[in-house]
């Protein structure tokens, strides 16, 4: 007997027939005798439906207000599932975030999980239940109010419950077959990735494939928890996410297992690149004309993390001898610009830049493998594809797993399709299905 945490994303429950059919699977690993939990999201585009919809009534709702009316879409979903479980002989219970034990800090609409107390979760899977819990939700402990955890948020919140639970396993149902060397949407030739590994997953992640949330990788990494990435529409095997990476013909990952533990002929044969992760999210903002003296980077760089803004990458001019002069400029979530820029245009007269330029026309595309760093020609090679398909290239950045380039975003599936192909990463034969169309 194993327990088994699975999450089931909003496209897999997107309407009644497909609530059915994953009830049908969740009973299937019952009755193979697991304990189960499941961690469900909002039927479909029903978040994005409330969004609108306070919009509607709201041009600028107060968040505590807008988190209350989000978990709904969790909530409708968790006891549809546990009513169409029960309606198969086997007994389900329903729970929001806040009755499973998820205590989260007080930032509403982005809240991060600061513990988990799944007691009447375990009470129920002692009982012989099968628990279903809303996803993407936790309750505050200082005020007790409801809280969000932002995109992504039920990926984290299963794996957050498999850590807590101890569990052997966190299976993560989505609309494709696993995680792919590229998106699928854009690349039909991409090759499922049988195993790879949690640094390599949260480069990928962190680089815009939607497949896992970034947060529910490190939240995986951090507590040796085993992630299992499947479809939900069909039986086919998916990809493991775990501390080493195995080839297809190894057995699946346990926790605790060392790179020490890998045969060396399998080590031997690990690929070079994992895959190529895209990202349409992104702006660049850059600061033109600033005082090249000690200290000016600094004080940008504070303003812009004071207002709440995540950087990504940063290229700096060398400064012009006449002038003294040079150009600042960054990538941010394309939702942070009007913020860094209101912080920044206040910054003006204290540091005395010229003007800000702001483009939300770029996209990102990565080359992820931890194979990179012992490997020479890797860039030569990258830069060559995006060369030979006339890509232009405004921003670089790397890490020992991973090569960042910013390009024009109408240029970026171009760019996706050259690179994969100059690296092998195309399937011999066959294309990935997309069964639904989110991803998620």
């Amino acid at each position: 007997m194993a327990l088994v945490v699975q999450k089931y994303g909003g496209s897999s429950v997107s309407d009644a027939e497909s609530i059915k059919r994953v009830a049908k699977r969740i009973a299937e690993a019952k009755r193979a005798g697991n304990d189960v939990v499941v961690v469900v999201s909002a039927m479909g585009d029903t978040t994005d439906e409330l969004i609108d919809l306070a919009q509607q009534v709201s041009p600028l709702p107060p968040q505590r207000e807008m988190d209350i009316l989000l978990t709904a879409g969790e909530r409708i979903s968790m006891s549809l599932l546990a009513m169409a479980i029960t309606n198969l002989g086997v007994r389900a219970k329903s729970f929001t975030g806040q009755q499973a034990g998820l205590i989260t800090d007080a930032v509403h609409g982005k809240a991060r999980i600061v513990d988990v107390v799944p007691h009447r979760i375990r009470e129920t899977i002692e009982k012989g239940q099968v628990a279903i819990v809303a996803g993407f939700q936790g309750v505050t402990e200082s005020t007790n109010d409801v809280t969000t955890l932002g995109r992504g948020g039920s990926d984290t919140t299963a794996v957050a419950l498999a850590a807590g639970l101890d569990a052997d396993v966190c299976e993560i149902y989505t609309d494709v077959d696993g995680v792919f060397t590229a998106d699928p949407r854009i690349v039909p030739s991409a090759r499922k990735i049988d195993r790879i590994t949690y640094e390599e997953m949260l480069e990928m992640a962190a680089s815009g494939a939607k497949v896992l949330a970034l947060r529910c990788v490190e939240y995986g990494r951090r507590y040796g928890v085993p992630i299992h990435v499947r479809s939900s529409f069909s039986g086919k095997e998916g990809t493991f996410v775990s501390a080493d990476a195995y080839t297809a013909q190894d057995p699946a990952p346990t926790p605790g297992t060392r790179s020490a533990d890998i045969p060396e002929e399998t080590a031997m044969e690990a690929p070079i690149i994992s895959g190529v992760a895209h990202d349409r999210s992104e702006a660049k903002i850059t600061v033109v004309g600033v005082p090249d003296v000690p200290g000016t980077a600094a004080r940008i760089f504070e303003v812009v993390a004071g207002s709440g803004v995540n950087i990504d990458m940063i290229v700096q001019n060398v400064s012009a001898a006449r002038t003294g002069l040079t150009d600042i400029s960054f990538s941010l979530p394309e939702g942070d610009g009007p913020a860094a820029m209101a912080a920044l245009s206040a910054l003006q007269a204290e540091v005395g830049f010229d003007s800000l330029q702001f483009d939300d026309q770029i996209g990102k595309l990565s080359l992820v493998g931890a194979g990179m760093k012992s490997h020479p020609g890797v860039s030569a090679k990258l830069f060559g594809a995006l060369r030979d398909a006339g890509i232009n290239i405004e921003m670089i950045s790397t890490s020992e797993i991973r090569i960042s380039v910013v390009t024009r975003e109408d240029s970026l599936d171009d760019a996706v399709r050259a690179v994969h192909t100059a690296f092998e990463l195309d399937a011999a034969e066959g294309e990935a299905v997309v069964y639904a169309g989110t991803g998620r």
